[in-house]
């Protein structure tokens, strides 16, 4: 089944709110689906996986946790672990405090569908040591980061061994626009030069072996080849395969890599398109398993928290 065609084919609007009915027939690879399943039955398929999705976002538009939920069930997402990450400004502790609050406010309308990562900027030791108390106090279960700091600078050492202490995950924004994100960003520091690297996941990992780090959306346009091979030796470290790329084998290529228990599910925002590459990938079934709900929720459990 041809990735790109099994995306645009579940969705018959841009905005996703039909489910469509001219997916593609299957290949001999997609064992799990029969060639004669037909549009329902690959549908039925795809709502019998549990899934939870380990990056997915709020409040970066206009648009109301209300369509979060809406696309978890139509996709039969079990829980969005969701983030609102300071994307704009130098992200002063008034500014990452109130994009929790964003956060903590859906988790409180949809408390069994919505999960919450706080966001901080370890520019602000004290004031984000602070946050994260504040917000694992009402339920938040991990970290979401975008590039004000490299995940391997010292100004993020306290905040990686608190995560490591409770037990979280952290998830570290990996710049996704074209040549950035793999191996060409280190010879290119012009564009948003602290956005963290494949190399700065590594060194993190290295020093900080205890924790988890989760480097985004290897779907999102990086050099997922260069990524997956240079993470390779880095156990601590986990990849989401979230974003619009639907490029062939890439999910496959970080299964291979990295093993099938370091590749988690994640959307991005970009539902339909992890779903199907995730549905469209040469995997068999245990393993489409981990990737969709078994391997997030073995970080989860380290941390005491569970999806029923």
């Amino acid at each position: 089944m041809n990735r790109r065609n099994f995306v645009r084919n579940m969705a018959t609007s841009a905005s996703g709110i039909i489910l469509g009915s001219g997916l593609l027939q299957a290949t001999e690879a997609d064992a799990q689906i029969p060639p004669n399943a037909g549009a329902e039955g690959r549908i039925k398929k795809m709502m019998s996986y549990r899934k939870l999705d380990a990056h997915v976002h709020l409040g970066l538009s206009n648009d109301p946790p209300e369509l979060n939920v809406d696309f978890a069930e139509r996709l039969g997402i079990d829980r969005m672990f969701l983030s609102k990450p300071v994307t704009r400004g130098p992200g002063a502790p008034e500014d990452f405090r109130a994009c929790n609050d964003v956060i903590l406010a859906a988790m409180k309308r949809y408390p069994g569908k919505l999960s919450g990562m706080l966001t901080l900027n370890p520019t602000y030791k004290k004031e984000s040591l602070e946050e994260i108390k504040r917000c694992t106090g009402e339920g938040m279960i991990g970290i979401k980061v975008y590039y004000q700091v490299k995940i391997n600078d010292p100004l993020f050492y306290p905040i990686i061994e608190k995560a490591a202490e409770m037990k979280m995950i952290i998830l570290m924004h990996a710049e996704a626009s074209l040549g950035i994100g793999g191996y060409r960003m280190k010879y290119d520091q012009k564009i948003k030069p602290l956005a963290s690297i494949p190399e700065d996941f590594i060194e993190a990992a290295a020093r900080y072996p205890e924790a988890m780090l989760q480097y985004a959306h290897t779907g999102g346009g990086p050099d997922w080849e260069y990524a997956c091979k240079a993470l390779r030796n880095s156990p601590n470290v986990y990849v989401d395969v979230s974003g619009s790329n639907n490029e062939n084998n890439m999910v496959e290529f970080a299964v291979k890599t990295l093993g099938e228990g370091r590749v988690l599910f994640g959307s991005d925002n970009m539902y339909y398109q992890s779903v199907g590459k995730i549905m469209d990938a040469r995997l068999t079934e245990e393993q489409k398993k981990k990737i969709f709900f078994d391997n997030y929720h073995n970080i989860l459990k380290k941390g005491g928290y569970h999806v029923d």
